[in-house]
C-alpha cells in the first residue's frame, strides 16, 4: 500500500512536555509519511481504551493493527481507530515523545486527542485507509464493566 507524497496537515505549534500539540501534526521538515517516524494513538472508540505507539511505517503499522495481524494489547481489545498523531524528523525525538505521552494519565491523553480531533474521527482515512465501522458506545463493554476483554 503506496502513500508516498501524501500531504498531511502540519500545525506550528509551541513544543512543551506540557502543552500538547494537535492530531496530525508534523514535526520538522517534509517527507514522506510513509517512511517517517511517527508517534500515534488510538481508541477502540470515542473515550473508549487508548493505545500509545510510536513506527517509522505509519501506513504499514495501521494496515497492521487494522487487519489485527498482530497480536496484543490492540488486537485483544479492539483499537484500531487514529486518533491522534505526530510526525518527527528523528526516531530517537519519537520514542522519547511516546514514552512520555504513555506515563500521561488517560486525562491529559483525552486532551491531546480532543485538542486536535474534537470528534474523534478516524485520521486514517486522510491516510487513504478505508473508514471503520463505527462501533456502538451501547454494545462495548471493558472488562473492568464485566465485558469481554
Amino acid at each position: 500500500m503506496g502513500v508516498s507524497g501524501i500531504a498531511v496537515r502540519a500545525h506550528l505549534l509551541i513544543y512543551s512536555d506540557h502543552i500538547p500539540v494537535k492530531a496530525g501534526t508534523m514535526k520538522g521538515g517534509a517527507g514522506s509519511v510513509e517512511r517517517q517516524p511517527c508517534v500515534y494513538i488510538l481508541a477502540s472508540r470515542k473515550h473508549g481504551t487508548l493505545y500509545a505507539g510510536v513506527t517509522s511505517n505509519i501506513v504499514q503499522r495501521l494496515h497492521q493493527h487494522r487487519s489485527k495481524e498482530v497480536p496484543g494489547f490492540s488486537t485483544d481489545h479492539d483499537i484500531s481507530t487514529l486518533v491522534w498523531f505526530e510526525m518527527h524528523e528523528a526516531m530517537e525525538s519519537a520514542i522519547l515523545r511516546e514514552k512520555r505521552i504513555k506515563k500521561w494519565n488517560r486525562e491529559w491523553k483525552i486532551r491531546l486527542i480532543e485538542e486536535g480531533n474534537p470528534d474523534w474521527l478516524d485520521l486514517a482515512t486522510s491516510l487513504g485507509f478505508e473508514p471503520l465501522p463505527r462501533q456502538d458506545k451501547n454494545t462495548f463493554r471493558h472488562s473492568r464493566e464485566g465485558g469481554n476483554p
